[in-house]
């Protein structure tokens, strides 16, 4: 398992496991109307305590799998977003996907910005991948330029893409190469 990384201002990334259902619930309840715009519609049981095991024990076996890498990102014991690798695939491909988000209390910190930089560093040496891919809402200018900083290139738009919010909306494309 990836072990814990100490980011700056006391910010820890580190890989998540069941007893973090309920700062998990508290984060996304406390981030509801902050994430709403830009996530699927959820059942009221995503909010929960029960509900985040029941998503935890499916990241756990992914990861253990070699499928997903979930992280959390905590300030002392409260969490103030995620990043998750998906999509794992080795052989000729070598390649993930990542998804984030962050508290709305953080924003604007470049927090995200070294999370992500300190996930492409474990994709790169740890997991030896040759490129992570990203999509956005074609509007969420504060995350693309997140992945700018880090070096990702836009590749394209996927018309209705992922159903966000309850409608099929585009997004845009992004992939950073990792190794050439």
């Amino acid at each position: 398992m990836i072990p814990a990384i100490q980011l700056a201002e006391g910010l820890v990334l580190r890989p998540t496991t069941s007893q973090d259902a309920p700062a998990l619930a508290a984060a996304h309840r406390r981030n509801r109307s902050h994430l709403q715009p830009w996530e699927p519609l959820r059942d009221e049981s995503f909010y929960t305590e029960v509900g985040q095991r029941a998503l935890l024990r499916q990241q756990v076996r992914d990861r253990e799998e070699g499928r997903s890498l979930p992280l959390a990102l905590f300030d002392a014991e409260v969490v103030i977003g995620q990043v998750t690798l998906s999509g794992i695939t080795h052989g000729a491909f070598e390649s993930a996907a990542v998804g984030y988000w962050i508290d709305g209390r953080y924003q604007g910190r470049g927090i995200m910005t070294s999370a992500l930089r300190a996930v492409i560093e474990v994709a790169r040496a740890v997991l030896g991948l040759h490129r992570i891919e990203a999509q956005t809402l074609p509007e969420n200018l504060g995350s693309q330029r997140v992945l700018g900083k880090l070096g990702f290139e836009r590749i394209g738009c996927a018309p209705r893409y992922i159903r966000i919010a309850g409608q099929w909306r585009d997004h845009e494309m992004f992939q950073l190469i990792l190794h050439d």
